[in-house]
């Protein structure tokens, strides 16, 4: 029997921290149960996490986001830590152990290194009982500290794995239009990114909406199915798979 599709989940800062930006551990906990629910069931699953940065501001003492590129870098490299030993606590629970990659842009563009990432990923995902988490390497990567929030670094993931999936949690049920309800389905990505994408951030976040289209406009390109849901209901995310559950769904523009 062959292999399922990767799965690759990514969630954003604004669903990891609170208003003070401190950690939220219930909606870790909570993301670590339905993920957990989903290994067991069978998915291959790889999160792409932030939060390292945001994780790292109210540990430095900071009242908001740092606007100064070196700050942010010491934050991250603060914040990643704290952030890794909660998964691995709310994981442990349900005998999951994490698995800890930091990557950079350069890593899924050069050849050489893309073949070694898909290597250890397939090798971690082979493994019952491990889930891969991945986030940029804040410390030494500028680009996705000042525009991307991880977005195009799971998109770029999803391509180089093949994955069959890409969910995109945000803060709000998906993809809205004007009127603030969640547009079910999208065939036209470049039209609904002119349209409905607001390119903003929160306190102590960085990217929005409009970097998610981007994201899903490349995923989609290689023929990643792609959703964008709320991440404070992680319990839809079994219904993302047989479209049972709210949230935006891209159809494909890849074979």
């Amino acid at each position: 029997m062959s292999k399922q599709a990767v799965t690759v989940v990514k969630v954003g800062t604004g669903v990891l921290t609170m208003d003070d930006g401190n950690l939220n551990l219930p909606s870790i906990t909570a993301l670590s149960n339905n993920l957990s629910a989903l290994i067991k069931a069978g998915h291959r699953v790889i999160l792409v996490s932030s939060g390292a940065v945001g994780a790292g501001v109210p540990l430095l003492k900071l009242e908001e986001y740092p606007t100064e590129v070196v700050m942010r870098q010491a934050a991250a490299a603060i914040g990643q830590a704290h952030l890794m030993q909660h998964y691995q606590e709310a994981f442990s629970d349900h005998e999951i152990t994490i698995a800890q990659i930091l990557l950079s842009s350069y890593d899924l563009q050069e050849d050489t290194h893309q073949e070694r990432v898909r290597t250890v990923l397939e090798r971690l995902l082979d493994q019952p009982n491990v889930i891969p988490i991945v986030n940029e390497n804040d410390v030494v990567s500028l680009r996705e500290l000042t525009k991307t929030d991880n977005d195009m670094l799971a998109a770029n993931l999803a391509a180089i794995m093949q994955a069959g999936t890409l969910v995109l949690l945000t803060a709000v049920d998906g993809l809205l239009d004007d009127a603030q309800q969640v547009i079910p389905e999208v065939r036209n990505i470049a039209e609904a990114s002119t349209r409905f994408a607001k390119d903003s951030s929160g306190k102590f976040s960085i990217g929005g909406m409009k970097s998610k289209l981007d994201a899903v406009e490349v995923a989609s390109k290689e023929g990643v199915r792609v959703i964008i849901g709320n991440g404070e209901r992680p319990e839809r995310l079994m219904g993302y798979f047989d479209g049972s559950a709210l949230g935006t769904y891209f159809v494909s523009e890849g074979v």
